[in-house]
């Protein structure tokens, strides 16, 4: 009985943190490639059931029939690194990425990576993202954008007044959703070296959005609130179960 309250209750623990992961997906659903996480679930823990009528015969080695288990907790989060939408924004500087790879930023805690490009020219000529890191190019030198006429081709070539300055490092990786975790903001960060891209293409004048389905957000928000309430009742009807048998227990005495 007791063990019945525990995994009802850790199913409701397990779903609010569900909810709560989907509210953060949904808050940042917006935010130009941003890339949603995805939560799992595994078991908390299982136990080894043993047959009753070994017990009460007090055999030396009761037989064990399964196992039976104590609940459920949230598993590793993934994040989904399918492609968003490319929207169109005419702005010079802003860059979608079309395909796997990554930009390649440097921050004051190190190298970082993104898929985030709203990138803009700071004061000295340097290409910043919109938290003012600089983007990095292939010689892993930042960006420096010149005055004149600006191009950014499909492979990250700058192009300025039809003269190629430089190179932005546009990186991927083999299996970013097991190499890359979360840092700030929208960027990732990995000890692993990326390598060149080479299924993906730069889009000057968009931006990539987010991958967050509004409509499938919302469907798995409903989905976990009625889990939710399905677990909070087995947990009053245990309760209750419990308080009677305590009450019939006592009576017995």
């Amino acid at each position: 009985m007791i063990k019945g309250l525990y995994s009802a209750v850790s199913a409701m623990v397990m779903n609010a943190n569900r909810q709560q992961l989907l509210s953060h997906n949904v808050s940042n659903m917006d935010v130009p490639g941003f890339k949603q996480i995805l939560s799992t679930a595994e078991d908390y823990m299982q136990t080894t059931v043993i047959d009753p009528l070994d017990i009460l015969e007090e055999k030396n080695s009761p037989r064990e029939v399964g196992l039976l288990g104590l609940g459920v907790q949230n598993g590793q989060e993934v994040i989904d690194f399918s492609q968003g939408g490319i929207e169109v924004t005419n702005k010079i500087y802003d860059l979608a990425i079309q395909g796997t790879g990554f930009f390649h930023i440097k921050t004051p805690d190190g190298e970082r990576y993104t898929r985030d490009g709203r990138f803009m020219r700071d004061a000295s000529g340097m290409l910043i993202t919109s938290e003012g890191y600089q983007v990095l190019g292939k010689n892993g030198q930042p960006i420096k954008i010149a005055d004149g006429t600006v191009e950014i081709g499909s492979s990250g070539e700058v192009i300025i007044d039809g003269v190629s300055t430089s190179q932005l490092d546009l990186v991927e990786f083999e299996k970013p959703e097991e190499i890359l975790r979360h840092d700030q903001g929208n960027l990732f960060m990995t000890d692993t070296k990326p390598t060149a891209a080479k299924n993906s293409t730069i889009i000057q004048g968009a931006l990539e959005t987010s991958n967050v389905n509004a409509a499938q957000v919302m469907t798995q928000m409903i989905e976990i609130l009625r889990a939710y309430e399905a677990a909070q009742q087995m947990v009053q009807n245990q309760d209750e179960l419990l308080g009677k048998t305590i009450s019939s227990l006592g009576r017995i005495g």
